[in-house]
């Protein structure tokens, strides 16, 4: 997997959720946008402090956290 650089975690920020650089635009956001039609150059005239490479790195975490599996493991 490649670096993620721009996608970010913090507990005080958005409860948590994985934002675009430590702001309050998480991947979902920028991941519903997409799915809703709407292009990365209209997403990006929305949040016009976003860079391209922000939408596409929310796109490749999304892709990547939709191939993660969890399994249960079953107690004693």
């Amino acid at each position: 997997m490649e670096t993620l650089d721009r996608i970010t975690q913090q507990p005080g920020v958005m409860g948590g959720k994985a934002c675009i650089r430590g702001m309050r635009v998480s991947v979902g956001m920028i991941v519903g946008q997409i799915g809703a039609g709407r292009g990365v150059d209209e997403v990006l005239a929305d949040y016009p402090y976003l860079e391209r490479e922000d939408v596409l790195q929310a796109l490749r975490f999304a892709a990547w956290r939709t191939e993660e599996r969890e399994f249960a493991i079953a107690e004693p």
